[in-house]
């Protein structure tokens, strides 16, 4: 294991990117896939279709919820942890674990209890009450869905945590054993034993027991960290210190929540005033498009994370490690990839969005599921190359331990933009300003993203000046003024 962690300081990047991020990229695409083949069985079968995939889409959200509380956790356990063993502590590597472990266990049986105890007015805050049909769905959808949260939110924390273990593919491996049983059962409780949305949210829960239990399987068979009780003794300072370097990813999801109920609420406002979607017969059809345009995006933006995520131990080994040289190499080459993942993305938009929509069960619906799907595509996401580099910013500072320019930033594109955006532009265009929202967003955190690359780069030109100048000691303080992070002075 000692070999496999000094190879993070040694090998190449391009080489190093593809060990740690192909699986990351795997895992997090093999997780989306739990609630985008949901809605693609729900969309084909003939008894739910835009009605089943308005409700998939009315509880997304809340799905969502739950993933910013297992995603603080995890993904800060996981910097932590390449934090602490880049600098050779691997007790307080352990002791995160160990607490992350505790938290997440407790935090997803709370919301839990908080779902089932008030599941009627949160389905009615995002958006459920555009008719009679996906309201009941939706209840029917999120009951089930809510026995899973502890399961689901336990597997997706301690993804993470095994990625910083040294162990990608198993972490890889975890997720698309859950994610296979939930294909294979889908059809299975849909089309065989029409149990409807029951039947699809059975089966995602039982994908995600499957990915739990595994992941609780490999805690102590960790690699580089060897858990034991005192691991799981409660420590303020290392407990604080894993949540705020999490705390971008939490905020960066529950914002994407706040984002996402002003759009479901704006689309079920303003599509009661539009002349054809006002229509009972049509109601639920905004509302589903959006859905499964968010469900395309979601597919690219889980490759643009994982790239992101999987260099996550390569950084953080390499700032423990004071070697801004490679983290500034692989800044450049992360940048690099993630714009030609948007652009192949947005070629694909652009170009085929009839044959997307074809997917979720177009052949079965009205003409102005279509028409409205093809305009939903082409606008919603004609910036995701932008969308795609911002997503790649964040995280790369957070690796960083850049903890408040990640969060800002964060911050600014999903609650500022997306929430204000979301809200301001409906009354001026109608349903057509929920779809310009998107793109306007994007742009603007663009531009705040830029500014924000190029003043990284001018502090790691800074940092080797002073090398230069100072020697080993004044380079190794500049350093530490550049990565921002606390974490030294806290050891």
């Amino acid at each position: 294991m000692e070999q496999n962690q000094s190879a993070l300081a040694t090998e190449k990047l391009g080489k190093l990117m593809g060990r740690y991020a192909v699986p990351c990229i795997i895992s997090l695409l093999v997780g989306a896939l739990y609630n985008i083949v949901d809605q693609i069985f729900i969309a084909n079968a003939s008894y739910l279709g835009s009605y089943g995939n308005a409700a998939n889409t009315v509880v997304f959200p809340l799905t969502v919820i739950a993933l910013a509380v297992a995603v603080m956790i995890g993904d800060g356990c996981c910097a932590f942890v390449s934090l602490s063993l880049g600098q050779g502590s691997k007790q307080a590597a352990g002791n995160s674990v160990g607490l992350s472990v505790g938290m997440t266990v407790v935090s997803g049986l709370l919301l839990c209890a908080v779902y089932l105890a008030f599941s009627t007015p949160i389905i009615t805050v995002f958006g459920g009450t555009v008719n009679e049909a996906t309201f009941a769905l939706s209840k029917e959808y999120f009951f089930y869905i809510t026995l899973g949260i502890p399961f689901y939110m336990f597997g997706q924390a301690l993804n993470p945590v095994i990625r910083a273990d040294g162990s990608p593919k198993f972490a890889m491996a975890a997720t698309l054993l859950g994610a296979a049983l939930n294909i294979v059962l889908d059809p299975l409780f849909i089309f065989c034993f029409h149990w409807g949305m029951m039947g699809a949210a059975v089966a995602t829960v039982i994908g995600q027991i499957a990915t739990a239990l595994l992941s609780l399987w490999y805690l102590p068979h960790c690699k580089s960290i060897k858990l034991s009780k005192r691991d799981f003794t409660w420590n303020p300072k290392i407990a604080g210190r894993t949540l705020s370097l999490g705390i971008c990813s939490f905020l960066s999801q529950i914002s994407l929540v706040a984002s996402m109920a002003a759009v479901n609420n704006m689309i079920r406002k303003f599509g009661a005033l539009d002349p054809i979607f006002g229509q009972a017969l049509y109601a639920q059809i905004p509302m589903a498009v959006v859905g499964i345009v968010m469900k395309v995006f979601q597919i690219v933006i889980s490759i643009v994370i994982g790239m992101a995520a999987g260099c996550i131990p390569v950084v953080g080994y390499n700032m423990g490690a004071r070697r801004p040289d490679r983290v500034q190499g692989l800044f450049s080459l992360l940048l690099t990839c993630e714009a030609a993942v948007g652009l192949a993305a947005l070629l694909v938009v652009e170009l085929l969005p009839r044959q997307l929509t074809g997917i979720f069960g177009s052949a079965n619906e009205s003409v102005y599921y279509t028409e409205f799907a093809v305009k939903a595509f082409r606008v919603y996401l004609c910036m995701i190359v932008f969308a795609c580099v911002n997503k790649a910013t964040f995280i790369f500072l957070q690796a960083m331990g850049k903890a408040a320019a990640s969060t800002m930033l964060s911050m600014i594109r999903e609650f500022v933009f997306g929430v204000g955006f979301a809200l301001l532009l409906p009354p001026f265009f109608g349903l057509d300003g929920v779809l310009y929202s998107m793109p306007v967003s994007d742009i603007l955190t663009a531009v705040i993203s830029a500014g924000i690359i190029a003043a990284t780069y001018r502090q790691w030109a800074a940092q080797r000046k002073a090398v230069g100048a100072g020697g080993l000691d004044g380079g190794r303080a500049a350093w530490d003024s550049i990565s921002g992070s606390q974490f030294n002075r806290e050891r």
